[in-house]
């Protein structure tokens, strides 16, 4: 338990921070996860503008700090692919 008032100022920084993030993470997944679905169907038309809400949620988390920047490109990389070869 915390002592200090610093130490108290950070837990309460840590519980924000963590419920911010939770949060965020938990969108991105859901909107991963319309994508994913879109391409399961082979509906190129829902699966693109899913894409497009994907992508920028994860540039947004990946901004927050949230998500690393690298991970959030590499998955928006490895989505498109597979939506572009969808046609």
């Amino acid at each position: 338990m915390a002592n200090h008032p610093s130490a108290e100022k950070r837990n309460r920084q840590r519980i924000v921070r963590t419920a911010r993030n939770r949060a965020i993470t938990s969108a991105v997944r859901t909107l991963v996860k319309r994508v994913r679905t879109a391409i399961h169907a082979n509906n190129k038309d829902a699966a693109q503008v899913a894409l497009k809400a994907a992508t920028v949620a994860l540039d947004k988390a990946a901004t927050k700090g949230a998500v690393a920047a690298k991970a959030a490109s590499r998955q928006i990389s490895r989505l498109s692919a597979q939506v572009h070869r969808l046609a």
